[in-house]
């Protein structure tokens, strides 16, 4: 059985929407999102990937465990595999479930999985027909499932203002 949210919504998605609108961007949205997810959906471990197609790059821009897993730097966007094909060219949100699936789908799995991460969800964060980047949630195993679906994707369009910023002022850091 899927562990479903069992919190309203409603109050966490209008505290991102007003976030979004506040001063401080993309910082303060961000927060923002990270809260609302983890109070909704759940997560341990939460970051938002940025992806400049026209540099061929992605980066991780916001994380919630710095330590772990920093924010800033830059990688090359590799065209091929399960997350290009699912997340950046199909704009759904693609699911590992378990253990076995992280270690398929991550190559920093060990550190991962030592944060009691199993499972995870890429969410598509789009616009215009084009994905932008994600929202990756991990926790643990059998966290994440299809039905979540539609409120992931509420979460992802409420995101895109701060991901129109980023994605237009590439020369700024991450937070």
């Amino acid at each position: 059985m899927p562990h479903l949210a069992m919190t309203d919504p409603a109050p966490h998605l209008a505290h991102v929407a007003a976030a979004m609108a506040a001063p401080g961007q993309p910082e303060a949205g961000l927060r923002a999102l990270d809260n609302a997810l983890a109070a909704t959906v759940g997560h341990r471990l939460f970051t938002v990937l940025v992806l400049n197609h026209a540099a061929g790059q992605k980066q991780r821009y916001y994380t919630n465990m710095p330590q772990a897993y920093p924010a800033g730097g830059h990688k090359p966007i590799e065209p091929v595999g399960e997350y290009h094909e699912t997340v950046v060219l199909a704009g759904r949100p693609r699911f590992l479930r378990d253990r076995a699936d992280i270690i398929r789908a991550f190559p920093d799995h060990e550190l991962i999985l030592s944060l009691g991460c199993e499972g995870a969800v890429n969410v598509p964060v789009r616009w215009n027909g084009e994905t932008l980047g994600g929202l990756n949630l991990l926790d643990a195993a059998g966290r994440y499932h299809e039905a979540q679906t539609p409120l992931l994707l509420t979460f992802a369009a409420l995101a895109l203002p701060a991901f129109l910023h980023i994605t237009r002022n590439p020369t700024e850091t991450a937070p």
